[in-house]
């Protein structure tokens, strides 16, 4: 895989690379590092489950279960590490769209090139959205006629790298510039009373 990741950046960092390019080549390499990501957390999963066998025979297996879960904590870490940090990248190139990607394209190749079905082409047409952001990190249409697991990081690889870099934006953020989620009319917090107009 290293190798195909190496191979997509000489392209994407090629002169006469298109927009229609680059987001295709994004949406192959997110593919592949969310793969990546997938196979680690599989193999941690796979470690757990060990230490949870262990576990029947406690007191006994105590030290074995406890290396076994060290292990599944520090298993390719670094690598998971690498991996969360091109994602976070890709994630805020997205997000911003600084390449102006979505207005190049316009927006049936835009949909077009994230395989968005024909349902949700034309709910995102009606309701205006037009941007990488929203067709994207917030609603998730990048290949939308496929069917996805319910869990957290069952998502597509575009929506998982903006989930990232929203994230990280928030631990990141001084806490005072973040607004209140439980001030009045935010969500969690009070309702506002309805604003009365005579008509």
């Amino acid at each position: 895989m290293p190798q195909s990741l190496k191979t997509l950046a000489a392209i994407a960092s090629k002169p006469g690379t298109t927009k229609r390019d680059c987001l295709t080549i994004t949406c192959r390499v997110l593919r592949n590092i969310c793969q990546a990501k997938n196979a680690i957390h599989a193999e941690s999963r796979a470690l757990r489950r060990q230490a949870g066998k262990l576990r029947q025979f406690l007191p006994f297996t105590a030290m074995a279960v406890a290396d076994v879960e060290q292990q599944a904590r520090d298993h390719r870490a670094e690598e998971l590490a690498a991996l969360r940090r091109v994602l976070v990248a890709y994630g805020q190139t997205i997000i911003r769209d600084r390449d102006g990607i979505a207005e190049a394209l316009g927006f049936d190749q835009l949909a077009d090139l994230l395989n968005i079905n024909r349902i949700d082409r034309e709910r995102a047409r009606r309701e205006g959205w037009r941007t990488l952001s929203e067709l994207v990190a917030i609603h998730d249409l990048e290949n939308s006629a496929e069917r996805r697991g319910d869990r957290w990081g069952d998502r597509s690889p575009l929506y998982q790298a903006c989930q990232l870099a929203r994230m990280d934006f928030i631990l990141e953020c001084p806490p005072e510039l973040l607004p209140d989620p439980f001030a009045p009319g935010a969500p969690f917090g009070p309702r506002l009373p309805p604003e009365l107009r005579i008509v």
